[in-house]
């Protein structure tokens, strides 16, 4: 058998899916959620954690595409299915419009019909008002983008607006080559989510065949004729004879002109379609590490696009030759053989994705890991929500701790694990100071004095932090080190934030038995209301959410949290009130799916002796909120968070504590899967009759022995294994319902249940 190919399906057993990139849509959850608003993925071509995303742009959106939005701006070259306008650089628009007064707000209307097409790699839409077609492919530095325009007598335009990324420009710059075939310049932006970021990137663009005559402009003026133009509005166009067929390269670089140049010789190799199919054999490969068989057409589409979304972020940085800019501002070369990757929403994606990420592709999680640490070293901390060079600060926690310690325990271990630690720790103690007024646990000695973060006006105005649901952060953040600590033989140090990480009971109001902010002099404040928050987005205290809704994310010693709320049977009570409604947006006190902070709520029946409950409620979201449409996510992608929640939540299993290769279990959705481990081994599933609509656990084997844990062993992502679902019509209420059953909590100083 050859090394890394699933086992062959007996008979009676469905066949495993084939070409995978083919069961991909990308224009999956490029519309908006019911509750969660813009899910803001994006349809465009790029390959796996590719530098470039060349992609259609629409008006108005966050990440740059909105499937009911008609109005283009054309095609930019990278974006990021996140939650403030970002990217969205170098924008590019085909046509046949003459150059107007005001060049720089050229649109035009694309397709939303059969004619757009979206699969890993490659993306093509028309421009029913022009005639135009375009194609997009990509390489890991370049997009090479083929556009056709109509023998009708107009003149084909292509347009370049350097000052169109998504997020405004601070500057921009564009260079028409003498030679009449290449385009250069930059755009620098930033202020990601107002936090006053920047960056610059570079590009090189060249044409299959020359122009015959150009122009730029500067938000002000046209300048026909003209070959550059330097201005936050910047911008510029060409043209060619009617009836063009284009193919337009162009290449990226975080360093500089000379580096987009280089960049391009090295992938810029190949016509469009050799470019396009070498993009879509390295999607299958990477989806190929998981290979399910037995559902429906409309579950494997949604499944793969899920994983395909999972694996666009975060994102190389480095030149071909290595080159890139640090978080000092200083040129570095990453070592040989290695990459340094940016772009990593912390907050979203330590949860489920970094597992998934690590588990799958473990030397790249390492250089992720690493790259982070690199960071650190130039900046003087850990950056949270790292966007190109630089630590933007956005949303609360210190996040990077648990997808760092995520990352190494789901595989990756070739990074500097000592100086991680060593970072983790400085935050933790003294608040970790980096570039400018960064800091990667702000108030952090407030916090220490008082056990948790006092929800105060000046604590909030000095530090931007929301008091209860950055001490539950705060509370995960330590437990992870204390993890990763003990991992690396540092067992006093371990201990010391095994307790820390129990101060999540400083907010816990006992009275009221819900997760509640306190003054600075213990008070815990009151609910503002029956159903009640105080602010636009959520409940003053919490970031994102409510009370009701941040209780259940202690994920670290649920047992505890079950004692705290008065045992096992009035927890599932308060979990049955809770899951009514799955995706209640931040307002209510019900779940909301479409926001990280419930992504493990469902799992939370099988620590209560319900499980059952638990493959109810997952099979729910999984039929109610996602499916092959442009809404098929419940709420915002965020770097692949959501879509990763989908691909765990499919195979029956969610890794429920950070810092732990704890997998809880769940119905899976397919009759067969196999995850391939990097080693070689395989984590195999099986759980006949799961696509014909069996939805209920009534026995599980791991390797042959039946076992009533509603948990896989910790050891099976390194040796693999095999984990056989036994399946029923009927809820089985026997088993997994001992409390012997449920996962293992982390109390004060050790493994705990019921602490």
């Amino acid at each position: 058998m050859v090394a890394g190919a699933p086992v062959a399906a007996k008979a009676e057993e469905p066949a495993f899916v084939t070409n995978p990139a083919g069961h991909v849509d990308t224009l999956i959850g490029t519309g908006s959620s019911e509750e969660g608003g813009e899910i803001n993925n994006f349809p465009g071509a790029s390959v796996p954690f590719g530098m470039v995303q060349y992609s259609p742009d629409t008006t108005d959106t966050y990440a740059g595409y909105d499937h009911d939005n008609e109005r283009s701006t054309g095609f930019s070259m990278t974006h990021a299915s996140v939650g403030c306008n970002a990217f969205g650089d170098i924008p590019m628009l085909p046509t046949t419009t003459p150059i107007g007064e005001q060049p720089w707000w050229a649109w035009e209307r694309i397709a939303h019909d059969d004619t757009e097409v979206g699969v890993p790699g490659y993306y093509t839409v028309r421009f029913p008002d022009t005639g135009v077609t375009a194609e997009l492919t990509a390489t890991t530095r370049t997009g090479v983008g083929r556009f056709r325009y109509p023998s009708d007598g107009r003149p084909a335009l292509f347009h370049v607006r350097t000052g169109g990324s998504l997020a405004g420009n601070s500057a921009a710059s564009i260079r028409i080559g003498e030679d009449n075939t290449t385009i250069t310049g930059s755009a620098t932006t930033g202020d990601f989510c107002g936090k006053n970021n920047t960056y610059t990137v570079y590009f090189a663009m060249t044409f299959s065949r020359p122009f015959t005559s150009f122009g730029t402009y500067d938000g002000d003026s046209v300048f026909p004729g003209a070959r550059s133009a330097d201005s936050r509005w910047s911008g510029g166009w060409v043209e060619f004879p009617p009836g063009s067929v284009l193919q337009v390269r162009t290449a990226l670089s975080y360093v500089s002109v000379d580096g987009a140049r280089a960049n391009l010789a090295a992938e810029g190799g190949g016509s469009f379609d050799d470019v396009r199919a070498a993009a879509s054999s390295q999607w299958n490969a990477a989806l190929s590490r998981i290979s399910v068989a037995g559902g429906n057409s409309d579950d494997v589409k949604t499944f793969y696009t899920a994983l395909y979304h999972s694996l666009l972020h975060p994102n190389m940085f480095d030149d071909s030759d290595g080159r890139y800019l640090g978080f000092d501002g200083v040129v570095r070369t990453v070592a040989r053989g290695h990459t340094q990757y940016a772009n990593f929403s912390d907050w979203d994606t330590y949860r489920c994705l970094a597992a998934l990420q690590a588990l799958l592709f473990p030397e790249r999680a390492s250089d992720m890991a690493q790259s982070l640490v690199t960071d650190a070293r130039q900046s003087g901390s850990l950056p949270r929500w790292a966007l190109a060079n630089s630590a933007t600060g956005e949303m609360s926690g210190d996040s990077v701790v648990p997808l760092l310690v995520n990352l190494y325990t789901f595989g990756a271990k070739d990074f500097d694990v000592k100086a991680a630690l060593y970072f983790m720790l400085k935050a933790a103690t003294d608040g970790g100071a980096g570039r400018g007024d960064y800091m990667e646990r702000p108030g952090i000695a407030t916090y220490l004095e008082h056990g948790y973060a006092p929800q105060t006006e000046e604590f909030r105005a000095d530090h931007g932090i929301d008091g209860a649901s950055i001490t539950l952060e705060w509370s995960v953040d330590d437990f992870a080190i204390s993890r990763f600590a003990d991992a690396l033989g540092e067992p006093v140090v371990g201990a010391e934030f095994q307790n820390r990480a129990q101060y999540w009971h400083n907010v816990f109001n006992p009275l009221t038995r819900l997760i509640t902010p306190r003054s600075a002099d213990g008070v815990f404040l009151p609910w503002p209301g029956s159903s009640g928050p105080t602010s636009d987005f959520g409940q003053d205290g919490f970031e994102e959410g409510n009370a009701a809704q941040y209780t259940w994310m202690v994920p670290q010693n649920v047992a505890g949290l079950v004692g705290a709320l008065g045992g096992r049977d009035a927890a599932a009570q308060r979990l049955d009130s809770f899951t009514t409604e799955l995706n209640a947006g931040p307002d209510d006190p019900y779940m909301w799916i479409g926001n990280e902070p419930s992504f493990a709520v469902p799992w939370l029946y099988n620590y209560v002796g319900q499980p059952w409950k638990t493959q109810e409620t997952v099979d729910r979201v999984r039929k109610e909120l996602f499916g092959p449409t442009p809404d098929g996510e419940p709420g915002n992608d965020d770097l692949g968070a959501m879509s990763s929640w989908y691909v765990w939540a499919a195979l029956g299993l969610y890794p429920i504590t950070p810092g732990t290769a704890v997998l809880t279990v769940n119905t899976p959705l397919f009759d067969r899967a196999e995850i391939a481990l990097p080693t070689g081994k395989f984590i195999r599933i099986s759980a006949s009759g799961a696509s014909n609509g069996l939805k209920h656990i009534s026995g599980l084997n791991i390797d042959g022995r039946p076992t009533d844990q509603t948990y896989l062993p910790e050891s099976i992502i390194g040796t693999g294994g095999d984990v056989a679902f036994s399946l029923s019509t009927v809820p089985n209420t026997a088993w997994g319902t001992a409390e012997s059953s449920a996962p293992p909590s982390f109390g004060a100083g050790n493994s705990v249940r019921g602490s």
